[in-house]
């Protein structure tokens, strides 16, 4: 049986604010894949699913089967686990594309883990935020050169 472990994370400096995941993806405790991109600004929460969902997606493309998801965000886990309702509209359409993406596997569980346990999907999403801000600067900084730019 195929078995995937993927740890992953949402950041967002500011909130709502600039936003980045990261996907850390395992297969018998070696890393397979790692995904960090920034997602634009949005929520924290926004970012953990939207992470989630690149996930579920490289599980798919990985022809996974079963599924062990790692997160250290406490509400998204006890959502996916129904112990929470999901009472923000902005996050119930994630949330069933989720569920949607879960149908496509025999098994997925979803683990609630400390931040100390996560630290290379936060790692990963926060060098997303970092990489996207750096290049922001870069753009909006006059030339070097001390030449007006041409318009």
């Amino acid at each position: 049986m195929r078995e995937l472990e993927i740890y992953i994370d949402g950041a967002s400096k500011g909130n709502p604010g600039p936003s980045g995941i990261g996907v850390v993806v395992c297969r018998d405790t070696q890393t397979v894949k790692n995904i960090s991109t920034y997602i634009g600004n949005t929520t924290n929460n926004i970012a953990e699913y939207t992470a989630l969902i690149y996930g579920l997606q490289e599980a798919l493309k990985l022809k996974a089967e079963v599924l062990k998801i790692n997160t250290d965000s406490q509400l998204l886990c006890r959502q996916l686990n129904k112990a929470y309702k999901v009472k923000n509209p902005n996050i119930l359409g994630l949330y069933n594309q989720v569920l949607h993406l879960m149908e496509a596997f025999k098994k997925v569980s979803i683990t609630n883990i400390s931040r100390e346990d996560n630290r290379g999907a936060d790692k990963l999403a926060t060098q997303a935020i970092k990489k996207q801000l750096k290049r922001s600067l870069i753009t909006r900084q006059a030339p070097l050169d001390g030449a007006c730019p041409v318009r």
